[in-house]
């Protein structure tokens, strides 16, 4: 069984391209998350799982662009798996529309890893079985899964400080998950610029979309004065993408590891395109340059 959620947009929501931004639709499986969460727990009262539980890891597939509408986007949610200690959901982000296949358009394809998760004393529980038997009749099917993310290189072309923002904090006092995905998109547009900067001759705008993206969340990142570390470097260079490795760290702390696959697109014809010329050489010999360290 899926559960149903119609997730209202907003105006904000679009980037320069007219699009949603990869950072968004994040928020919007938050929403089809709790809102599935307290659907499942409503019959048996376990008000704890829908509001205390944090994400372990994301896998986020976009599928194709998402532009602004007055009518609700789509998410379809579900269970794949229940442990002892976690539980993981997967969601269907569309609109329908009864000329694409299965009369629906799919936008974006997703994954969360989960855990329950004690706030007052700062540490991770079991599922009860209550919780269990709650979750058990939205078991479906997973989607694919995507490799664990390793080690990432420190180069100081790829160091961005990131400033916690009050607001980026929840109501437990860690940064929400949706504002890693903010924060790591900052780190790679840095990343970009200053390697545009470094090349031998000037190179023209770069249009990219996010592909995938997959975050690994190991520590709590709360708001504080001074700025986390975000590491990032180019790890693999293809035709028409490229992937992009990051670390959030508290100095030699990892708190969070991220891998974003981008694809280089043209905005006539809102298509992948190979990258303009110089780029590919450019980046290619930053990915060559950066080995991956060892542990």
């Amino acid at each position: 069984m899926r559960h149903l959620y119609e997730c209202p947009m907003r105006w904000a929501d679009l980037d320069l391209l007219g699009h949603v931004n990869n950072v968004v639709y994040v928020d919007y499986l938050q929403e089809a998350r709790v809102d599935l969460l307290r659907a499942a727990v409503r019959p048996v009262r376990l008000g704890e799982l829908a509001e205390g539980v944090v994400v372990v890891r994301h896998e986020v597939s976009y599928v194709a662009p998402l532009t602004f509408s007055f009518r609700a986007v789509k998410i379809e949610c579900w269970v794949t798996e229940i442990r002892t200690g976690s539980f993981t959901l997967a969601y269907e982000v569309f609109q329908d529309d009864p000329e694409a296949a299965e009369g629906r358009r799919v936008h974006l394809r997703a994954t969360t890893v989960l855990a329950p998760y004690v706030f007052g004393g700062e540490h991770p529980r079991r599922l009860t079985a209550e919780e269990k038997d709650a979750l058990a009749p939205y078991l479906e099917a997973p989607l694919e899964r995507t490799p664990a993310i390793g080690p990432v290189p420190h180069g100081e072309a790829g160091h961005y400080p990131v400033q916690v923002r009050f607001s980026d904090v929840d109501v437990y006092g860690h940064v929400n998950n949706v504002k890693y995905f903010e924060y790591l998109q900052e780190a790679r547009i840095w990343l970009m610029e200053k390697l545009r900067r470094a090349a031998p001759h000037p190179l023209p705008d770069l249009s990219i979309v996010v592909a995938q993206t997959d975050v690994d969340y190991r520590l709590p990142i709360l708001f504080r004065r001074e700025p986390y570390d975000v590491w990032s470097a180019v790890t693999r260079v293809g035709n028409r993408s490229m992937t992009i490795e990051s670390e959030i760290c508290d100095s030699t702390t990892v708190l969070a590891r991220a891998r974003v696959v981008i694809v280089f697109f043209d905005l006539e014809t809102q298509r992948s395109t190979a990258p303009p010329e110089g780029y590919r050489e450019l980046l290619a010999g930053v990915a060559a340059a950066e080995p991956r360290p060892g542990g």
